[in-house]
């Protein structure tokens, strides 16, 4: 087996946003929260999450993703942690990313997650180029809206790479491809994924919002074609997807977010708050142990 990447469950009990066409809603299930401090086997359950990142590691995995059901960022104490285990791990990783809307992160926060965390690639997970259509789209807190170029430019500031995963939502219909890689090169992105929302077979009013504010067909393909047209095929990722070089800005479209696509090799794997390993989001029968 071998592991692309690890997607590490930083463990809250809500979201402080509400974005509507969110995925862990779509298929809600619940794990036992063991990395709680206050947990008597606290002690024994490090022992096994390190376990399991040692696994992830001795299989070939060298990026960790900081990344949940909520925002990573909610929980403090865990990111303290993950930094410690870093500094405990004889092979720790090398590539450490966290998936963030970007809410809560001001210059003091950003400085912690680089210099103590380890985190060296700042996913940020943006609806729109617009700041005021990105808050609604993902529905942040009215006290928590920020400027996007504003924490675009402090994460670049610090030394991050910067990447846009780019919810392909309806405010992408009928924008020039060539115009929306200006705008992402306003923004100081090193690197963008083109993220198609995903719907589940289940009805739920995130599945109704996809399928009504989801970008069109029209709009993923003419993307892909001036992907192709402008850009330099870098290589082929070992998930089968493409990497392009386009104005300078390393390019991936990504139709898998889930993971559906079967094969040896796996995207990643997902070490949950129950010191477990998983292969799928929506499924606790992919238990790897």
């Amino acid at each position: 087996m071998k592991i692309q990447s690890l997607s590490v469950v930083v463990p809250n009990k809500t979201c402080i946003n509400n974005c509507r066409f969110c995925v862990s809603k779509m298929h809600e299930q619940h794990y036992v929260n063991r990395m709680d401090v206050n947990d008597p086997l606290f002690d024994l359950n490090i022992r096994d999450y390190i376990k399991r990142l040692e696994f992830a590691r001795d299989n070939g995995c060298n990026t960790a993703m900081l990344t949940g059901t909520s925002e990573p960022q909610q929980n403090k104490v865990f990111l303290t942690h993950f930094g410690l285990f870093m500094s405990i791990l004889k092979n720790p990783f090398k590539i450490i990313e966290m998936q963030t809307t970007g809410v809560m992160l001001d210059t003091n926060y950003l400085r912690f997650l680089r210099n103590f965390v380890g985190v060296n690639t700042v996913s940020l997970s943006i609806s729109s180029l617009s700041s005021e259509n990105n808050a609604d789209y993902n529905r942040i807190p009215e006290a928590h809206r920020f400027v996007l170029s504003t924490l675009c430019a402090a994460v670049k500031d610090l030394g991050f790479t910067l990447r846009l995963s780019l919810n392909m939502t309806d405010d992408f219909d009928g924008l020039k491809p060539e115009y929306l890689f200006k705008g992402i090169q306003r923004l100081g992105a090193d690197q963008v994924t083109f993220r198609k929302l995903y719907a589940s077979q289940d009805d739920t009013v995130q599945r109704d919002w996809i399928i009504r504010h989801g970008a069109k067909r029209e709009t993923m393909e003419t993307i892909v074609k001036h992907i192709k047209d402008s850009g330099r095929a870098l290589e082929t990722l070992e998930f089968g997807a493409t990497r392009y070089s386009v104005d300078g800005i390393s390019t991936v479209m990504d139709d898998d977010c889930m993971n559906y696509d079967v094969k040896q090799d796996l995207k990643y794997l997902i070490l949950r708050e129950d010191c477990r390993l998983y292969s799928k989001w929506d499924d606790a029968a992919s238990l790897i142990f």
